[in-house]
């Protein structure tokens, strides 16, 4: 499959024009095309995803043409994990990014000496899986007995707020999101914790439904998301008012130049994005050089 890449780093010019504070204080969000109050959304998303946990996986195969498959191999593949390391999977409750960041150490630990340093490395590696929905997570458990994954102890499940997180100040190697940051309340709360929680040299890599820069192309796939898409959750899924959420939302979320902007706002450095056929999807991706020093007393 070709894809067109396209990779952009970022200057000082676009910082200005986002703070940390300056989405803090709106009482109202959006949920698609609606506005509901801030309390409502975190109910609302639970609602849609405890709805399609089940066809989840089906789905994202159906929708994306099994592409989704190809961009989160990119997406770890950009991560390069290491033995040993300490990462964090948020909204990654089926386990797709997950188990591909094992699987990953395990070729590597297959083509290397198996010698008692690195295999002791191996064993100290954790892959915590961070999501708020218990129904997503109980897929994820199941899929992961079924492929004999963690059963050294190195998959860890946790249900958890995105937007405050449960892990220490500068504990861990990486931090991945995958299709889950666009479903937040507060985008740049989840920047914030994604920095708080990362090591000085750690990586953060989100995957996401885009923006499509190409007139034509754009106009094709609005055609698909807003009339073929909610048609499919209605017929595999059973739910179409969910899917319609999906791509409503897809297009209220920041585009490419602006989310990246938001990146660098939480204090991110090395801040690039690229973008996949064409924008549909695109990775961000960020370096964190200052250690977190919390302010609180």
């Amino acid at each position: 499959m070709a894809l067109r890449t396209v990779t952009r780093k970022l200057g000082s010019k676009l910082l200005p024009r986002f703070s940390s504070t300056s989405l803090l204080h709106s009482h109202a969000t959006s949920f698609g095309f609606k506005e509901v109050h801030e309390e409502e959304k975190s109910r609302l998303v639970g609602n849609v995803f405890s709805s399609v946990a089940s066809s989840y996986d089906l789905m994202n195969d159906i929708m994306s043409v099994g592409l989704h498959r190809l961009w989160k191999d990119r997406l770890v593949s950009k991560l390069n994990p290491f033995p040993g390391m300490k990462h964090l999977d948020v909204a990654g409750g089926t386990g797709d990014v997950a188990f591909r960041i094992l699987e990953t150490l395990n070729s590597v630990k297959r083509r290397a000496t198996q010698d008692v340093l690195e295999d002791n490395l191996h064993k100290e590696t954790q892959i915590f899986v961070c999501d708020i929905n218990p129904n997503m997570l109980n897929v994820g458990k199941k899929r992961a007995m079924e492929r004999g994954l963690g059963e050294d102890k190195s998959l860890i499940w946790v249900e958890g707020d995105a937007e405050a997180l449960k892990f220490k100040d500068n504990s861990l190697d990486g931090y991945t999101i995958a299709f889950g940051i666009r479903n937040v309340t507060h985008i740049e709360k989840v920047l914030a914790e994604a920095y708080r929680v990362l090591k000085r040299g750690g990586r953060f890599l989100c995957l996401e439904l885009s923006h499509v820069e190409v007139p034509v192309f754009k106009e094709l796939y609005d055609c698909y998301s807003f009339f073929v898409i909610p048609t499919v959750g209605e017929l595999v899924a059973g739910d179409r008012n969910s899917y319609q959420y999906l791509v409503e939302s897809i297009r209220c979320f920041p585009s490419q130049e602006t989310f990246a902007s938001m990146i660098a706002a939480a204090g991110f450095q090395k801040v690039e994005y690229e973008n996949l056929v064409g924008g549909v999807v695109a990775i961000h991706s960020g370096l964190k050089f200052q250690m977190y020093i919390s302010t609180l007393g």
